[in-house]
Formats: structure tokens, sequence, C-alpha cells
């Protein structure tokens, strides 16, 4: 570390001052960062679409449950990095934050190696699995493979920008994804238009920006003040290791469950016929503008709730938690509002047909009917694992997400063949777990639990 941990070189108080205002700074660049994302992934499919054929289209909307399965194991394994670093940095503890920082870069690219070979060789098994057509499979396994050799990079994107939200900085890890994401879009057009190239093309436009993106990270953070990464000092540290793995693990697994239930809420979808899988993957690629608001809060209440937390400052953990949930009912209110007024019109952009409109506004008119009880226990899941509780919001979801729609598409589907029949598993399982949620933390209650324990620490 160049500095000490108390300098801040600029980055967000957390641990001091006003949490409101800290709190909406740190969450406005996470909600761009992930709706450009968003954009970006949607310029890749539409210079596809557009410049190369419906079959090269359709193969590279093939991949993309897999894709969101494994990226979002490698997102929820950098939580783990993300409330260690954050309780080191508000505890002060140098040479902790050092070990945990160290060992997580190991942890995190060989994570994406792994990955990386596990996709590459088994694409087709897995493609296959998903019922993948057969026109659509030789391009599907092509652009998959190519893009799981970007996995590790992901990897360390991923932990550089976990160590650096934590830190307090979420602009940097922006405007890298910024200067990358523009690199992607060249590279798509330069790729498929000039060199006339197909998915392989835009695969590796995806990968070469998402190295970019890392290489950024990982140089901003080897000439770090605040936290820094030193090359001669990477080895896995065995306590940081298990620390990271206790919370980041569970949080991986909770990733890849909303994956799994969404495969599955896909397949009844589907066979509903080609008008309603239109309809429901237009309104999709829409309504994670409105999530990606909603998700950046339950962030920032992890990372707050962990840096308080390690500075012993548990009537802040309190206090972000309930300002997380004010100011994201505010901030997703304003998205859904703002997506609602243009729905139809952003619908039409993937699909101009009057059905297709309509049903797709159905399915955003329902889904953010429940986004309430979204918001809430994604909020209170973060809350939980600032504490470093990340093993039962996991379970919960299990049971509250994937449990629930299992029963619902085997049991009431069958009975009332409809789409309106589908969505309506969305608004019952998110309440179920954000009530099963809820009760853990009346249960738990970490705040008054941690505080008690400080206070037997301190009188020892």
């Amino acid at each position: 570390m160049a500095r000490s941990l108390s300098a801040r070189a600029g980055s967000i108080q957390m641990t001091e001052g006003s949490l409101y205002k800290n709190i909406l700074l740190f969450s406005v660049p996470l909600i761009f960062s992930q709706l450009l994302q968003v954009l970006f992934n949607m310029a890749d499919v539409a210079v596809v679409g557009k410049f190369s054929s419906a079959t090269a289209l359709g193969s590279v909307g093939s991949t993309s449950t897999l894709v969101t399965l494994f990226t979002g194991f490698l997102i929820g394994l950098s939580n783990g990095v993300n409330v260690r670093v954050a309780q080191y940095l508000g505890a002060r503890q140098e040479e902790d934050t050092r070990n945990c920082v160290h060992t997580a870069l190991i942890l995190c690219t060989l994570s994406g190696v792994v990955i990386a070979v596990l996709c590459f060789f088994l694409a087709a098994p897995m493609l296959e699995l998903l019922r993948t057509k057969d026109d659509l499979l030789p391009g599907a396994v092509l652009y998959f493979r190519i893009y799981a050799l970007g996995m590790p990079a992901l990897g360390i994107f991923n932990f550089g920008n976990a160590v650096l939200s934590a830190s307090g900085d979420t602009k940097r890890p922006l405007a890298y994804l910024t200067a990358a994401g523009i690199l992607n879009v060249i590279l798509n057009l330069f790729f498929v238009i000039v060199l006339k190239m197909n998915v392989n093309g835009v695969a590796i436009a995806t990968v070469l920006s998402n190295a970019v993106s890392s290489v950024l990270l990982l140089r901003r953070l080897l000439h770090g003040d605040l936290v820094r990464v030193e090359l001669r000092e990477l080895r896995i540290d065995r306590n940081a290791f298990n620390k990271i793995m206790r919370i980041g693990l569970p949080a991986g697994i909770q990733s890849a469950i909303f994956s799994v239930s969404n495969i599955i809420i896909q397949s009844a979808i589907n066979s509903l016929g080609t008008i309603v899988m239109a309809a429901s993957s237009a309104a999709f690629n829409i309504e994670i503008i409105a999530y990606d608001v909603l998700n950046s809060f339950s962030q920032a209440c992890t990372t707050f709730v962990g840096q308080n937390y390690g500075a012993g400052k548990i009537d802040r953990c309190k206090k972000t938690m309930f300002l997380c949930l004010g100011e994201d009912i505010i901030a997703s209110a304003i998205a859904i509002v703002l997506v609602l007024l243009t729905g139809k019109y952003l619908l039409a952009i993937f699909n101009n047909d009057p059905q297709v409109i309509e049903i797709g506004y159905s399915r955003l008119l329902i889904l953010f009917g429940s986004y309430i009880f979204s918001l809430t226990y994604e909020i209170l899941s973060g809350y939980l694992r600032g504490f470093g509780i990340s093993l039962v919001p996991a379970i919960l979801t299990l049971f509250g997400v994937c449990g629930v729609r299992i029963i619902w598409i085997n049991t009431v589907f069958p009975l009332h063949h409809t789409f309106r029949s589908i969505m309506l598993v969305y608004p019952i399982s998110l309440a179920t777990t954000a009530v099963l949620i809820f009760i853990a933390l009346l249960i738990y209650r970490p705040s008054r639990r941690f505080a008690a324990r400080r206070g037997e620490q301190t009188q020892a």
C-alpha cells in the first residue's frame, strides 16, 4: 500500500459524512456502467443482425443463457472480494487488505481460466442440452468458444471493479468500461463489415474489448494509492481465500440460480410459439434497464455496510440499509415510468409486429409490478452480505426463486397454458423470496448481534 488506508485519494467516504449523498454518488456510476453494458450488448446484436445474417443473429442469441450463467458466477465471486476488502478498509487493517487483494487477483483469474477451459471443450454438449436449433448450433458453438477465451479477462475485470468499488471508486471502472465498449462497437463494425466475418468477428471483438478494460483496471491497481497490487506479493493467503469464498461462492451460486430459473421459464415460453418468444425476448432487453438501476443500490448497500462494519460503526450499517431502500425505490420508480412511457417505441426497435409489441408490453407491466419485491430482497441480501452473511440469502433464493418457478412451471402452467400464466410466477417467486429473506433478517438481526459482539470485545 502506497498510502495509509485512511487516505481516500478522491474516493467516496463511506464511514464518514452524509450517507444519503455518498450512497447516491457511489450508485450513479454503477447504474451507468450496467446500462452501458446493456447498450453495447444491443450494439453487438444490431451489428450482426444488420450486416450479417439471421442465422448469425440466432447463433449469438442462443448463447445468451450460458454467457449469463458463467459471467454471473464470476460477478458473484467478486462480491466476496468486494465485501472483504471493504471490511478491511473500514477497519484500516493494511496487512489483511493486502493479503485479500493479492489472493483475490489469483482466485478470480484462475476461476476465469477454469471456466474458459470448461466452456471451450463443453460448448457443444451444453448448447445441445439447451436444445439449440441444428442450423444455429455450429455458429453458436464457434461464438461461445471464442467468447470463453475472454473469461480470464472478465475474472480480472470483476476483481478490479470489486476492489475499486470497495475503496469508494466507481468512476474509474465506468470510464474504462466506456472506452472498452466504444472499442467493441468499432471492432464489431470492422470485423463484420470490412473483413466480412460473422459470429467469430463479434466474439473476437468482445474478447479484445474485455481484455482492454481488464488491463486498464489492473494498470490502475498496479499504480494505486489507497489499494495497490504488487506483483512480487502475489500469493494465496489461506485465511483470505477462505473468507472470500465464504461470501463469494454462495453469491456466485445465487447469481447462477437466476440463470437456471430463466432457462426453465424460457423453455415454457418457447412452447407458446414464435410470436410470444419474440415478444418476451424484446421485453427482456428493455426491462433489464430498470433492473440495472435497482441492482446498483444493492451493490452500494453491500459495500457501505462492509466498510462501516469493519470500522465498527454499526449504527451506520442499519442507516445504510434504509437509505438504500428509499433511494432505490425512488430511482427504480423513475426508471420504470420512463421505460413504460417509451416501452412500445422501444419494443418496435426489436420487432414492429403489433402483436409482439402488445405481448411484450404486457410482460413489462407484470414484471415491473413485482419489482418492489425484487428491490426489497436485493437490498436485504446486500445488507446481510455486508456483514459476511452470504450462504443464507443464497439458500433462500434457491428455494424462493428457482424452487417456486420449477413447481409453478410443472404444475400450474400445464393447466393454464398461457403467457400470462408464466409471467405470474415472477411476482409470486420474488414475493416469496423477499418474505423469506426478511424473516432471515429478523432472526439474524446482524446490526444488533455485531454491535453486542463489539461491546463485549471493548469491555474485554
